[in-house]
Parts: C-alpha cells; sequence; structure tokens
C-alpha cells in the first residue's frame, strides 16, 4: 500500500482532532486519483527514492526534493560548490546556526531565512559564496522576527511579533525605520505592493493596510470570530499578480482569497477536519502563475496544493530525518527568478518551472528546497538505478 509507513510518524498535535494519524495514510491513496498524478506505487516511504519525488517514482512526478539546509550547515552534495564552501572553510559558528526558522525568501541571489532564536536573519549569498546574519540594533534590533517580504527594489519588511513593529531595512541590510506603535498591531506577515502594505494583525484578529512610507493605518477588514468574513489569528498571506489576496486563518482552519482591498471575500479554502482538503494547523501559503495554491499545515507535517476551484491536487512532505522531510513547517515561498542557483541539484533528467521553499522549526531540515516541473526524457529510471543512488547517498545525522 503506499505510504503505509508514514501512518505511524504523523503527529496529532491538536486536541479533539485524534483521527489526525489517518491524514497522510488517506492522501497517499488519494495520490493515484489526482489531477496531477499518473497512477502507481512505489512502495515504502521509508526508502530514500520516496522522498525525492512527488508523486513518487514510477508514477510522473511534478516535484522534486532539490536540497535542505539544516540547522548547523548546509546539506552537502555530490555536485554543490557552494556547499563545499559552507562546509570546507567555515565553523557553524561563524555562519551562524538557524535554529527556528519562519520565514523565508529570495532576492538577487541571496537565500534570506528569519530565525525567532537568532533573533535576525540569515542571508546565503549564492553569488559571492557569503553567509551573514543579521539582527539589527538600536530601533532596528529584531526580538521576535517572524516573516520577510520584499519590495522590487530589495527593501525588505520583517514583522517583528514581540517589538509590534514592522522593520524595514534596505536592499544592503541597513536599517530604514520602524513602522507601527505601541498596541497598534501585532505584525505576523506583511505582502507589498506599489504603494501599500497589507499585514496580518494577531492581536485584533484583522488585516490592516499601510501607508508604505509612514505605516499610517488607511483601511482594514475583518474581526474576531469565525463567520464568513471573520478572522482567528490571520497569519501568512500571498498577494497574486492579478490582484488577489491569500490569507491563512489559522485558527479557523480555512485559507481566505480576497480581492486586493479586502471588499470581496471570493473563496474559501478548507475546513477543520484530517481529510483531504481540510487542515489543523494551516500557516504558510503561496501561489503560483498558473493559480495553484501551496497550504503549509504545522499539524499535518504537509504542504497541500489547491487549484483554484479548491480541489486538492496533490500533497507533499512528512515529517522525519531524511532527506526531503519537514517537521512542524511553517512556512512556503515561490520564486521563479533564482532556479538556476538550484539546476545542480535536479536528479534523472526532472527540469524545475520554479522553486518551493518550505521552512520547519525541527529537525535537521531546517529549509527545504524543491522543484515543480517535470521530467524532460521519456524513460523514467528503472529500479537498479534508483537503487544505485540510494546507495550513493547518506541519510542525514
Amino acid at each position: 500500500m503506499c505510504f503505509a509507513g508514514v501512518k505511524q510518524e504523523i503527529k496529532n498535535t491538536l486536541t479533539g482532532l485524534k483521527q489526525a494519524k489517518l491524514f497522510k495514510l488517506h492522501a497517499g491513496l488519494f495520490l493515484a486519483g489526482a489531477i496531477l498524478l499518473i497512477t502507481g506505487c512505489a512502495g515504502n516511504p521509508e526508502l530514500k527514492r520516496t522522498q525525492l519525488f512527488y508523486p513518487p517514482l514510477p508514477a510522473k512526478p511534478r516535484i522534486q526534493f532539490l536540497t535542505s539546509f539544516s540547522g548547523t550547515q548546509v546539506k552537502k552534495s555530490r555536485k554543490s560548490s557552494f556547499s563545499d564552501f559552507v562546509l570546507g572553510k567555515n565553523s557553524s559558528e561563524e555562519l551562524g546556526i538557524i535554529t527556528k526558522p519562519y520565514g523565508v525568501g529570495m532576492y538577487d541571489n541571496k537565500l534570506y531565512v528569519v530565525d525567532l532564536r537568532l533573533p535576525g536573519y540569515h542571508v546565503l549569498n549564492f553569488e559571492d559564496q557569503i553567509v551573514k546574519k543579521v539582527t539589527g540594533t538600536g530601533e532596528g534590533r529584531m526580538v521576535k522576527p517572524v516573516n520577510i517580504t520584499f519590495d522590487i527594489d530589495g527593501t525588505r519588511y520583517i514583522t517583528d511579533t514581540q517589538r509590534e513593529r514592522i522593520l524595514v531595512y534596505d536592499k544592503n541590510d541597513k536599517f530604514v525605520r520602524a513602522l507601527g506603535e505601541d498596541k497598534q498591531f501585532k505584525p505576523a506577515d506583511v505582502v507589498v505592493t506599489q504603494d501599500f502594505l497589507y499585514v496580518t494583525d494577531l492581536a485584533h484578529h484583522k488585516v490592516h493596510m499601510l501607508d508604505k512610507d509612514t505605516g499610517k493605518i488607511l483601511s482594514s477588514f475583518g474581526k474576531a470570530g469565525s463567520k464568513e468574513k471573520d478572522f482567528f489569528f490571520p497569519t501568512n498571506m500571498a498577494l497574486t499578480e492579478d490582484g488577489y489576496l491569500y490569507i491563512s486563518d489559522t485558527g479557523n482552519y480555512r485559507v481566505l482569497k480576497y480581492i486586493r482591498g479586502g471588499k470581496t471575500l471570493v473563496k474559501q479554502y478548507g475546513r477543520i477536519g484530517s481529510g483531504i482538503g481540510q487542515f489543523a494547523r494551516p500557516k504558510g501559503v503561496a501561489v503560483d502563475k498558473q493559480g495553484r495554491m501551496y497550504v503549509v499545515d504545522s499539524a499535518f507535517e504537509n504542504v497541500q496544493i489547491f487549484d483554484e476551484q479548491g480541489n486538492v491536487l496533490l500533497f507533499f512532505g512528512e515529517p522525519g530525518n531524511r532527506m526531503g522531510n519537514i517537521n512542524l513547517p511553517v512556512d512556503v515561498e515561490i520564486d521563479y527568478d533564482h532556479v538556476d542557483s538550484f539546476r545542480k541539484y535536479e536528479r534523472q533528467g526532472f527540469r524545475s518551472e520554479y522553486l518551493i521553499m518550505v521552512t520547519s522549526q525541527f529537525g535537521p531540515n531546517k529549509v527545504n528546497v524543491y522543484g515543480f516541473g517535470e521530467i524532460k526524457n521519456k524513460r523514467l529510471p528503472s529500479d537498479e538505478e534508483l537503487d544505485d543512488e540510494d546507495n550513493s547517498s547518506s541519510d542525514i545525522n
């Protein structure tokens, strides 16, 4: 049976969801009929090869695990000169260990990882092979940073829930200003438009629209509750090019899709439960250019992919200590601009269209990078070829 070994690994982290341990078993069975799948079963999920592709070989894969950045190192690859650089000449103390990440993103061939325990963010420069950490001082000091968002000019906006501020840094990681006042909001995430910022407010269960320069609240929508347009601890957001705002309404176990501005609710995705398309603790949300929505569930420890109508196309990820595993995942981001930096990790003729980055707060893989695409050659690898690759790899300690 596909994914039979996953059942005992799933953690039931929410009281009242005692059926949650069945979720991944059900989802594994569902894969054969999902829109993105071709029927087939690759056997025991504990085999390394089932962790590399989703759906697993010999089905036609659409997602490949590429590499991970762990708490003490960049995961080593035979083909990765950057990994050799990081592991070869720098100690983990010099690099700044990633301990409890949340927000992640890429800009100008650099990977940015917000770390709640640093507190601050790490910058991994793939071009210059430099790793640094930014914590800020004075008014720019970070206390409990959560998410990071980039403007088109490289300006960074970091939400700090303890300081109750949005901290603005320029493209050179120099502090510019802080937006917000005491008790005004408790910002979890921020998305950027040409003139405005949208901010999720954990304290007042709202989403605010701010002036990007002054931080003045121009409008707000939502209130505490569980009705159609209510929020209960809204966390992460995604804003699409065609003007839709997706909000992860964590406490109500759903994702809400609004027209930008917040006046019109378009659709609700998910509800509480342990089945396909349901949530226990939805957090990170991202949307690709085709309208496919990715939602991280910290309780189920996976990522579900929905089409625009709300149908589940696929899920990927499972807890554990092997490559590709995710443990208490919190954020997911999509990136089209930096695929070439990860081409060297593609295997078996797979060709990525875009990157999917997922952060985990526990386990060895703090940041996983996946590629969405397809295998371009006509022949899928044989079992013998896959076994050869498995034997040449080692587990994450």
